[in-house]
């Protein structure tokens, strides 16, 4: 009759909570790395937090926090700097917050106990897996259903067909030269000038077109690039309109051109077409808007802050490519060590290839993430969580597809039953007495992290 003891309702210890900021901001397999903890206790440690604050919803009492609104305006920014692919962690997170926060008289209470409960509260994991189904801040959820409404009515109204709507989008790969060797060299999310520029570009009737590489020094040698891939080498790099115009020239011309030559539902046998793409990394010169004028292709640029619920490469085709080439990257890592930045590029065309090959055969994938991503009206209107399972089951399915393996770490809810926890001596003893501490958040001491007021 020994019934399991129920779930500890207690708040975590600073430590712990740094950890779990670290795991919601990146991944829990970074997290894991970092600190050098288990995945699975992490997870854990998570669970609790949420036990502990659904019977404690309120925030402790002795200091100021930032109202909803400004909650709000710190939550656009997250959602903005991953649409950039820039880090979104411990110190930007604080460093942002203090500067929202600075109106308050006094300054505010800022805390690891906080931040989580801001990530989670406004469903900013960044590995969620149901995020079409989380509402945007309201500022910009407005913005969202305009966009939705104006693309939608466009499809309707030009009659447009689903072999010339389009949503692309980049993918900037930072390769750090100091660790080669290690698993974690290679990463979407960085500073300063990336090692290359993927382009890619997916039909709303699942087609994928070929996708444009944009690198530094020398190229391999032609036969060795895949004929899914059109590849550029730039000495000194490319801003983002040169990568908008390359690939206009190279990928979308191509495309409409094909249409034209096939007898499409426009004038003089040519289709209209519209192109879905963000406004950030995408800006447009008068180069770009004459190619895309020429062909009869009406762009639609997603509003700040939206492309994690309305753009279609990030319901599943985006995360799911970039797992396959950090998957990749790991288990050569070892070998490619003393590799320079041009002998890479081999391995990494030839991954890349493999992928879109893959995709290729994922036409109703991908179909499905332009109506999950509502940019295609669907027959019936769908719920956010009917969407939510939609994306879950989509991301799941590319990910059998491309043999990534399902991501326990992927929603913050992190439902799965695993609570054996396993008390690893050492490990303990290197979370508990600092070892596995990264230095302190501005060169605090350990004890003014419990809550520092800014």
């Amino acid at each position: 009759q020994n019934e399991p003891e129920p779930p500890k309702k207690d708040q975590l210890p600073v430590k712990k909570l740094r950890i779990v900021l670290f795991a919601l901001c990146s991944s829990t397999e970074q997290a894991a790395r970092h600190f050098r903890n288990p995945p699975r206790r992490i997870r854990r440690w998570l669970r609790r937090f949420q036990n502990f604050h659904d019977d404690h919803p309120e925030l402790p009492e002795g200091g100021k926090y930032l109202s909803l609104e400004a909650e709000e305006k710190l939550a656009e920014w997250v959602l903005t700097q991953r649409e950039q692919q820039l880090p979104v962690n411990e110190e930007t997170l604080f460093q942002k917050a203090t500067k929202i926060g600075r109106s308050l008289e006094g300054g505010f209470k800022i805390s690891y106990e906080w931040a989580v409960r801001f990530m989670l509260r406004h469903h900013l994991s960044s590995h969620t897996r149901r995020g079409v189904a989380h509402p945007l801040p309201k500022e910009i959820q407005g913005n969202a259903g305009a966009f939705i409404e104006f693309v939608q009515r466009q499809i309707h109204t030009q009659e447009l067909p689903p072999s010339m709507i389009a949503a692309v989008d980049e993918i900037s790969l930072f390769l750090d030269a100091e660790i080669l060797g290690k698993e974690n060299a290679l990463q979407t999310v960085g500073n300063g000038e990336p090692w290359c520029e993927l382009v890619l570009t997916v039909l709303a009737d699942g087609a994928v077109l070929p996708a444009l590489v944009i690198s530094k020094g020398h190229h391999p040698s032609p036969a060795a690039v895949p004929a899914s891939v059109v590849l550029e080498s730039k000495e000194n790099g490319c801003d983002d309109d040169e990568i908008m115009e390359l690939w206009a020239a190279r990928v979308w011309r191509k495309h409409t051109e094909c249409r034209g030559g096939t007898g499409g539902t426009g004038t003089g046998g040519s289709s209209k077409g519209m192109l879905v793409l963000d406004c950030h990394r995408t800006h447009l010169s008068e180069e770009v808007l004459a190619v895309l004028s020429a062909a009869g292709t009406l762009p639609a640029v997603i509003p700040a802050g939206c492309s994690s619920r309305i753009q279609p490469l990030d319901v599943c085709v985006k995360r799911s490519l970039k797992s396959f080439l950090q998957k990749k990257w790991k288990e050569r890592a070892k070998e490619l060590a003393d590799s320079d930045s041009s002998a890479l590029l081999q391995p990494l065309l030839g991954w890349l290839g493999e992928a879109l090959e893959i995709l290729g055969n994922c036409r109703e994938l991908i179909r499905r993430s332009f109506l999950v991503a509502s940019v295609l009206p669907a027959e019936s209107a769908a719920s956010p969580r009917r969407n939510g399972d939609e994306q879950e089951e989509l991301i799941g399915a590319m990910e059998e597809r491309l043999k990534i393996g399902k991501s326990r770490e992927s929603s913050p809810e992190f439902p799965e039953n695993d609570d054996a926890e396993g008390d690893d001596p050492e490990i303990l003893h290197r979370l508990f007495e600092g070892e596995s501490e990264a230095e302190s958040f501005y060169g605090f001491e350990e004890a003014d992290l419990e809550l520092m007021e800014i």
